[in-house]
């Protein structure tokens, strides 16, 4: 399983993913889930992707193939103008592939995948989208300012409440912190390390990346004190009374 988000704040994009996928509670692997093309001054894309970890992967090494021999048939990520075009064109490839998986007489709805894609291209606004399995997409508005794909019911409440298009990047890592580790201590087919990437607006250059690994200060530091103010919460309501 998975849990990536995909957020949209005033100054720019947060991305998060966990990095663990497992065929059975005894075969538990660690892959990275975010992928990012840049070319300073002109464009930053970035790719979260869940589902059947072949299908992500052989997209993934399309797109990347597609950079180093692009042609008129089958365009490069470098070549798209417009963030919208490339969602159609990461759209079409992973319809493609699991086309081809679908001709060999195998199930395709096993081998489906979703993608969180946001970025910028030079002359448009950083977009955000959310890419399914059938190749069509949708974009992030005002109503929908963040994207989650994998496992994402139990991390999703802090973000709905909490989220504020115009918080700091430091802001939004924390309410991702949390987002996460509420998701983590729910399902034990998400975990550790987690991937973190800023963009900000109109620097068409990567922006801050890290990957948080086991024991990170800050990350037990925000999840002993979210355990702590719940409980803080929690009795601070008013108590239940039978009349």
């Amino acid at each position: 399983m998975t849990y990536c988000v995909g957020l949209k704040l005033d100054r720019g994009l947060v991305f998060m993913s966990d990095t663990r996928t497992n065929a059975g509670v005894d075969n538990i692997s660690t892959f990275k889930k975010m992928y990012t093309w840049s070319k300073p001054g002109d464009r930053v894309i970035t790719l979260l992707s869940a589902g059947n970890l072949a299908t992500t992967q052989t997209v993934i090494s399309i797109l990347n193939e597609r950079t180093k021999i692009p042609s008129e048939r089958a365009p490069s990520i470098f070549d798209m103008p417009s963030m919208f075009q490339t969602a159609r064109l990461i759209g079409d490839t992973i319809k493609s592939v699991i086309h081809d998986v679908d001709s060999d007489g195998q199930r395709a709805d096993s081998f489906g995948a979703s993608i969180i894609l946001g970025g910028q291209i030079k002359g448009g606004e950083p977009r955000l989208f959310l890419i399914y399995p059938e190749g069509n997409f949708i974009e992030s508005s005002p109503d929908t300012p963040f994207f989650q794909i994998g496992e994402h019911k139990y991390g999703k409440p802090i973000i709905v409440r909490s989220y504020d298009p115009a918080m700091t990047f430091e802001e939004a890592t924390k309410l991702l912190f949390v987002s996460f580790d509420s998701t983590l201590k729910s399902n034990l087919s998400v975990g550790l390390p987690l991937d973190m990437q800023f963009y900000e607006v109109d620097t068409l250059k990567l922006g801050f990346q890290k990957r948080i690994e086991r024991n990170d200060p800050y990350y037990e530091a925000i999840s002993e004190g979210w355990s702590q103010a719940l409980k803080l919460a929690f009795q601070s309501l008013p108590t239940f009374k039978m009349d």
